[in-house]
């Protein structure tokens, strides 16, 4: 029997996809979790729609990604540190304050999650930061750490 995924099950496949199973498995297991429905022509008729509508979704996703990438590359932060002699900062810039800094002076809403340091700031100066914010893009922001 041919079987329409709805949930991804570790032995047979993942969601959406279409598999051949024994009809006892698909009688006794799949269709009573609701892991699955029949291959019917209107069941898959619906998955090609629903891909599809998954597929524009995440086109518009990155698209969003991509603009918010270009305002996020266009602009720079400052962030102000208490710093001893050398320019050594006390403590170090977290993505917390990064994200605040953002907020505060660009006006964008970026999750601290998705600002990738690779280690901690501890120098004054500027530096370039990778922001994620789609899986295809990433966006390299400029912050300035100052004395302040």
């Amino acid at each position: 029997m041919k079987i329409v995924l709805l949930q991804d099950v570790k032995t047979l496949g993942k969601k959406g996809d279409v598999v051949d199973v024994s009809d006892g498995y698909a009688r006794n297991y799949v269709l009573p979790r609701k892991l699955g429905v029949e291959a019917t022509s209107k069941n898959l008729n619906d998955l090609k729609l629903q891909k599809a509508h998954e597929e524009k979704l995440e086109a518009l996703k990155l698209a969003d990604a991509q603009a918010l990438g270009r305002r996020v590359e266009t602009g720079s932060v400052t962030v102000s540190v208490k710093a001893g002699k050398d320019g050594k900062v006390f403590g170090s810039v977290s993505t917390k304050e990064i994200a605040r800094a953002v907020q505060e002076q660009m006006g964008l809403e970026l999750d601290k999650k998705r600002i990738q340091l690779e280690e901690p700031i501890k120098n004054l100066g500027t530096v370039q930061v990778p922001v994620r914010l789609h899986k295809d893009v990433t966006a390299m922001l400029t912050v300035r750490v100052a004395e302040g």
